[in-house]
């Protein structure tokens, strides 16, 4: 079971969003950022889908303090492709911030890729 931590003002949408896809080994729960960084770090959650106005990262920072750069990512405002999800999730990337009003494009197809890394 993969466990996705969602934070920021649309941690509820991105939790429903997720968990409405209704994929086998995806489980999405809210959480606060300190919550999620420890979580992460301690391997009881294995991702961050973080979300604030402007996709800028705010969402991101206390992550970004504590799990370092290298294992966060912000689209900001854009929507990616599945190839670039894919390519970050390959690089281990584990921590991701959007844009409230992207939470229904970037949520699932954050989702799938997830759940088709297994």
């Amino acid at each position: 079971m993969k466990k996705i931590l969602t934070g920021g003002v649309g941690k509820v949408e991105v939790t429903q969003a997720v968990n409405d896809l209704g994929l086998d080994g995806i489980e999405a729960t809210r959480s606060s950022d300190m919550d999620a960084a420890m979580k992460l770090r301690t391997g009881q959650a294995d991702y961050y889908l973080g979300t604030c106005h402007t996709g800028a990262g705010a969402s991101l920072g206390v992550l970004v303090g504590l799990l370092g750069k290298p294992a966060c990512h912000t689209f900001g405002r854009s929507v990616p492709s599945e190839e670039e999800i894919a390519a970050l999730l390959a690089q281990g990337v584990k921590v991701f911030g959007f844009s409230l009003d992207q939470i229904d494009a970037i949520a699932p197809a954050m989702a799938r890729a997830i759940a088709a890394r297994g």
